[in-house]
């Protein structure tokens, strides 16, 4: 079982190469907001790999953090690329 877990380690690892390639060369704010929520959810991954490994599940709570995180960045990027703000203030009162 641990040769399983740290060899899915690696792969990730792996993986998360290409996804820091495409964050920081993406032609596009669109390709580098999916390449930072790709590596949110490798970075999950890696810890619930992790969690397992060290049989414990204080790392669950990370994970969740991580998750909620991951989520209200990905949405703040969304709605700033296509609005060009993420907050929108109404000065007028």
């Amino acid at each position: 079982m641990t040769y399983f877990i740290w060899g899915s380690i690696v792969v990730i690892m792996i993986a998360m190469i290409p996804i820091v390639i495409r964050m920081v060369k993406g032609p596009s704010s669109a390709d580098r907001v999916v390449a930072l929520d790709s590596i949110g959810v490798a970075l999950i991954s890696l810890i619930g790999l992790f969690s397992i490994f060290a049989e414990t599940s204080f790392y669950l709570e990370i994970i969740l953090l991580l998750a909620i995180l991951s989520f209200i960045g990905t949405v703040a990027f969304s709605k700033f690329i296509e609005k060009g703000d993420i907050i929108k203030r109404d000065n007028s009162r």
